[in-house]
């Protein structure tokens, strides 16, 4: 994969969550913090976004989403290593909830 192609990938991962997280945020926003681990801070600033405002945020070239976990013991509980795969998804999630959220610096 090229330079461009790997740019373009971004931009179309950067412009589906910018979109989803809007909607998200504007359907319900308590959920929506909750599931992007955002602060009410970024929840206002994503809704209030226009739509051009979503286009040149998403043609960044660094992905603006990121994963909600730093430690392995959570990503073994997601992929459901080692327990019981139903079980696992819910307590990762109980795990991923009690972590801090997104603040804008």
């Amino acid at each position: 994969m090229n330079s461009m192609d790997m740019q373009e990938e971004i931009r179309e991962l950067n412009l589906a969550y910018l979109m989803l997280a809007q909607q998200m945020v504007r359907e319900d926003r308590e959920e929506a913090m909750f599931r992007l681990g955002i602060s009410a801070e970024v929840a206002e600033l994503i809704e209030g976004l226009s739509t051009s405002q979503i286009a040149r945020m998403a043609g960044t070239q660094m992905v603006l989403c990121r994963f909600r976990f730093d430690d392995t013991a959570l990503l073994d509980m997601l992929t459901g290593k080692g327990r019981d795969a139903s079980t696992s998804a819910l307590h990762a999630a109980i795990l991923a909830a009690g972590q801090p959220v997104e603040r804008l610096a």
